[in-house]
């Protein structure tokens, strides 16, 4: 094991996906601290003009673009991905080349490109699905093997796409680590509880899947950015966290229904009390899907990985972002929905309204929750 008071500045920052959710609030944080930042991604950037913000839109896909974004970079924070959450036999194969193109050819361009340019750290973003495959894990730690059942191509390239990572550590000069999120959530979300609203305003929760005792963990994205920095700054040779993947979360697993009912309630609706087994509704998604790719039926209401976090255990522990890291989430659940509950209901009425959301994440310059 690496020495953890072993730590490094980050010098000049690339943030790959930087006009993202994650990636935009990443590149705030690291302009705040006095880095100097170049955001990579293929949309413009969401960020107002800062003197040590640089903006280059490309395609990871394009090696030569890629060259050229890693160029004069001491560090890479890798958070562009396409999150696709359906797969398994039944998805086509534009369908899953679109996502291996992004999530795993984009990710060994940007290794590759940074080794030849003399880059010394990079932070990869993987999700703890890539352990999960359907099985109860309460408390799992870094020691879990890799799934191999792939029900959703997110999951599927993000275990391709790492072990390609952490395999590279020290390669020519390269120091590699990898970070495995919950699901991610802050002001400027526009996945998971956009997909709650989703599935509100349609009159599509009956139910609840599976039982009240289930949990899973959660992500806030300002903990999350500083498991990033921390696990950057220990990338340096003899630290602890070269070659290495940690989960990193809120370190409080909840009921998801549990976690979201005062977003819903506060938006003025409701869940109902009737519960149903998860593993009916699972089967009966896994269906819905194959139907959807092999005759062009609807999407699921809630795809199959979905159902999975509603009715299985899934939360892991940071003791290992602890040790090695010094890692302790900055913000509690309870601070972080105080400052998150406006925007999540300007959110759910913009939805309802039919005017949908911004597409531009919402980046405050400084977080208006207190830091426990």
């Amino acid at each position: 094991m690496g020495d953890p008071t072993l730590t490094t500045e980050l010098g000049r920052v690339l943030v790959t996906g930087g006009s993202g959710f994650v990636g935009a609030n990443l590149v705030t944080e690291l302009l705040n601290r006095g880095c100097h930042v170049r955001s990579f991604d293929r949309a413009p950037s969401p960020l107002p003009d800062h003197d040590r913000l640089e903006v280059v839109e490309g395609d990871i896909c394009d090696a030569d673009t890629v060259a050229a974004a890693v160029a004069g970079i001491d560090t890479v924070f890798h958070t562009a991905a396409i999150i696709d959450l359906m797969g398994g036999a039944s998805v086509t194969e534009e369908y899953r080349a679109r996502s291996f193109a992004v999530n795993v050819t984009g990710t060994e361009n940007l290794v590759r490109a940074a080794q030849a340019a003399g880059v010394q750290r990079f932070v990869y973003t993987a999700s703890n699905s890539v352990v999960m495959g359907g099985k109860r894990i309460a408390g799992g730690d870094e020691t879990l093997p890799y799934t191999e059942r792939f029900n959703d191509l997110y999951t599927e390239t993000k275990v391709v796409a790492e072990k390609f990572v952490l395999a590279q550590n020290g390669v020519a000069g390269l120091l590699t680590c990898s970070i495995r999120p919950s699901g991610i959530w802050g002001r400027g979300d526009q996945t998971m509880f956009r997909k709650v609203f989703e599935s509100v305003l349609a009159g599509h929760v009956k139910v609840l899947v599976g039982g009240k005792n289930v949990k899973l963990d959660n992500s806030f994205v300002h903990n999350l950015i500083h498991g990033f920095i921390l696990a950057a700054q220990h990338l340096v040779p003899g630290g602890s966290a070269p070659g290495q993947a940690y989960f990193i979360n809120d370190g409080e697993p909840v009921n998801m229904f549990e976690f979201s009912r005062p977003v819903v309630e506060a938006c003025g609706r409701s869940y109902p009390r009737i519960r149903v087994p998860g593993r009916l509704v699972w089967l009966a998604m896994t269906v819905w899907q194959w139907l959807h790719f092999k005759f062009g039926l609807p999407k699921p209401m809630i795809e199959p990985l979905g159902v999975e976090r509603l009715y299985l255990d899934n939360y892991f522990s940071i003791a290992k972002a602890q040790r090695d890291l010094g890692y302790r989430p900055l913000f509690t659940t309870e601070q972080a929905m105080a400052e998150c509950l406006p925007y999540y209901v300007d959110l759910f009425q913009q939805m309802q309204s039919g005017e949908g959301a911004a597409e531009r994440p919402v980046i405050p310059r400084e977080s208006a929750v207190r830091a426990r």
